[in-house]
């Protein structure tokens, strides 16, 4: 019979809650970018506005679709 050892994750924990707080950072700048309109002046709004939102837009979809398994990572 084997036995099993249980092993420290300290430093597996430590590197994911590191990642985690980068996330979150990340997340909570993006917002505050967000309820500023981007830095843009709705009368300024142009298409090259609309093409980099949406550029924004597919690399969160991407994300998003991975995290919660949805668009392309479907199981």
């Amino acid at each position: 019979m084997t036995t099993r050892r249980a092993t420290d994750n300290t430093k597996a924990l430590d590197a994911f809650m590191t990642s985690k707080f980068q996330i979150d950072a990340m997340l909570e700048r993006l917002k505050a970018l967000s309820d500023d309109h981007f830095e843009t002046n709705p009368d300024e709004i142009n298409w090259g506005h609309v093409g980099t939102l949406n550029h924004y837009a597919s690399l969160l979809r991407q994300i998003t679709d991975s995290a919660f398994k949805e668009g392309e990572h479907v199981a």
